[in-house]
């Protein structure tokens, strides 16, 4: 049987999940923590609105992966009556309404509000303001997005508390034989409390079919490289600077010392990203479990710097945002960059993961 099973000294036994009050607090979760869904192919996709109207009904969360795939992300209580089968026919349908549509029109129309709320400007804009890992590449990013919406190709997310047999077929099936067209994450997602702790169980029960189907077609390629490789630790950073001498190369040397100190600290994890064609790499301690960074540190073609993200200080470290915004010279905006790395500076920011991990 499938769950969270604990042993007190007695025994194992299987916990049984906490209840989720409403469909609201679900939603939320997603929402906010999007990369708790283990979706097929990636593990990381751009949220870029929540309750956006596609057609005459609203897409609980609409996001997007670092390539440019749109994708859509129904939430669903069990004791729904949607949770059988309308969820499948909402999320179709607004898949249907935004096949086709221009970036331009998408922008105007249906996500104006959530990208008016959020102060951006456009798509680009709130996919770089969350692009922690440098896995986008901005050049390419909306005319990638634009051949998705002609062709339909989209990335189709079901979440529920629990799923039931009826409706992992169906899934299943349309998973299946639109291989080349969707890709469709069915989930479930429960939540336990465990003395003073929370524990989120995620999982996914749709077959992974598409990844090797779609290997060897050329929009598989292509999305593949747009993501780039995620790996744990420092040392594909570390390599991407052997080119590099003189100051160049002591600023690099002194960012990934700093980064391997900091990945010391409980609850910070550390990994590296090699971006497109391996132009670009990055540097990334981030926090558990929020899985989110303070900063990132970045090889933009041997040119060292790093990119503060506001949004996860004040959430994460806000006593620190002074005295970090004092050693750069500026107030601390999203992903904006710093270039000057001082001895200060690393200090400041060490402090701040002190704060965010807890110390």
């Amino acid at each position: 049987m499938v769950g969270l099973w604990t042993n007190n000294g007695e025994g194992w036994s299987l916990s049984s999940p906490q209840a989720f009050p409403d469909e609201a607090s679900l939603h939320r979760l997603i929402h906010d923590h999007p990369n708790l869904l283990p979706i097929a192919g990636t593990q990381r996709i751009l949220v870029l609105g929540s309750e956006v109207q596609l057609g005459n009904g609203f897409a609980d969360i609409l996001a997007v992966e670092p390539s440019g795939r749109p994708t859509i992300i129904e939430v669903k209580l069990a004791k729904s009556r949607e949770a059988r089968r309308d969820i499948v026919s909402q999320v179709l349908a607004y898949a249907a309404f935004l096949r086709g549509m221009s970036v331009e029109s998408l922008e105007r129309g249906p996500l104006r509000r959530s990208l008016s709320d959020t102060k951006r400007g456009s798509i680009i804009e709130s996919v770089l303001e969350q692009d922690q890992e440098g896995a986008v590449d901005s050049a390419t990013f909306t005319s990638s997005m634009q051949e998705y919406l002609d062709q339909g190709a989209f990335r189709l997310v079901l979440v529920l508390d629990e799923v039931s047999t009826e409706l992992e077929r169906i899934v299943a099936y349309l998973d299946a034989v639109t291989v080349h067209a969707l890709t469709i994450d069915l989930i479930t997602l429960s939540l336990y409390k465990i003395d003073d702790t929370q524990i989120a169980l995620p999982q996914r029960l749709t077959p992974d079919l598409g990844v090797s189907l779609q290997a060897a077609s050329p929009q598989a390629t292509k999305t593949a490289a747009s993501r780039g490789s995620l790996t744990d630790g420092s040392n594909t950073f570390r390599i991407s600077i052997e080119n590099t001498a003189g100051k160049i190369r002591q600023v690099f040397e002194a960012m990934i010392t700093w980064a391997e100190e900091i990945a010391e600290l409980p609850n910070v994890r550390l990994s590296s990203f090699s971006g497109v064609e391996g132009r670009r790499f990055t540097l990334l301690p981030k926090v558990m479990p929020d899985n989110s960074g303070l900063i990132t540190i970045w090889n933009d073609q041997q040119m060292p710097y790093i990119a503060v993200w506001r949004s996860v200080f004040e959430r994460l470290a806000p006593g620190s945002i002074a005295s970090v915004e004092q050693a750069i010279g500026f107030e601390i905006g999203q992903g904006n960059t710093v270039k000057d790395i001082s001895p200060e500076l690393l200090e400041a920011l060490k402090k701040a993961y002190e704060e965010a991990a807890g110390n």
